[in-house]
């Protein structure tokens, strides 16, 4: 049976699953691919997705030839992720579950990865551990996660417009820092690998640039990205006239950034790290 605190994510999971299908998931799946393609994910291999939320990296898995099996603790994700599978004509199975304890045995997976997933479990070490527990000796174990977060341009142009309402505001609190920057330090990754009993581990730290042609856009894309966006939004007591005021603060960060009518090309870090059992 799920905690309240499990029910409660899940539930904050699924009410944004539509906004991040939407925004998060079709700009993200380039990452995927290139985080499948530097592991070797080849054709007919077992991969699992977990914490998939709606395909990002199980859709890529799935056009190389790998039998995928997506897991997440979100419904609602997983239906999204069925739809583009079965829109392409791709066979993904789905399962419903909580990746601090994967529901396989040992040894039943040619590669396991996580794209923006396990780096935000409040037991992000578990989380690997199971994905390392259940691949195969000899198979690989894929994580993508975000890098230091002063590097991401979209956390600053962010930050920068809530501090036209709030100008005391620095962005949450770093000590401990936000579940998606757990991993931010390429060497914390490392040590999580190494702790999971994992060897031949590789960290590389790449540069992911993400299109956005308005302010609303980047507004969107950051507020469904997960519910740690809106939870800091909210710990502000925003009205809604200085909501509206942070959203044409990004409109006009974006078009500077644009300088013309293309779109703004943000980038941020991504540490991919690629370890072997």
């Amino acid at each position: 049976m799920a905690t309240q605190e499990q029910q409660q994510t899940r539930a904050a999971w699924d009410k944004i699953a539509p906004g991040y299908d939407n925004t998060n998931t079709p700009t993200q799946m380039w990452l995927g691919n290139e985080g499948l393609r530097r592991a070797g994910l080849l054709p007919r291999m077992r991969f699992l997705d977990v914490a998939a939320g709606s395909g990002a990296l199980s859709i890529p898995a799935a056009r190389i030839g790998a039998l995928v099996l997506a897991t997440d603790q979100s419904p609602v994700m997983l239906d999204l992720l069925k739809k583009r599978a079965d829109k392409e004509g791709l066979d993904i199975e789905t399962r419903l579950m909580d990746g601090h304890a994967l529901e396989f045995d040992d040894n039943s997976f040619d590669m396991a990865g996580s794209q923006f997933g396990v780096m935000l479990f409040p037991d992000m070490p578990k989380g690997i551990s199971e994905m390392a527990r259940v691949v195969k000796p000899g198979g690989r174990v894929l994580m993508n996660v975000y890098g230091d977060p002063r590097k991401i341009e979209f956390f600053g142009f962010f930050v920068s417009a809530i501090q036209s309402v709030r100008p005391d505001f620095v962005g949450p609190p770093m000590d401990p820092p936000p579940l998606p920057f757990q991993l931010r330090e390429p060497e914390r990754l490392r040590k999580e690998f190494a702790a999971a009993g994992l060897k031949d581990i590789r960290v590389e730290t790449i540069t992911e640039t993400t299109k956005f042609h308005t302010g609303t856009e980047l507004w969107e894309w950051v507020i469904w990205s997960n519910p740690i966006a809106e939870a800091v939004l909210g710990a502000l007591n925003l009205t809604g006239e200085e909501r509206e005021t942070i959203r044409q603060a990004l409109e006009t960060l974006v078009r500077e950034r644009a300088g013309g009518d293309g779109p703004a090309l943000l980038s941020n870090p991504i540490n991919i790290g690629i370890a072997t059992k």
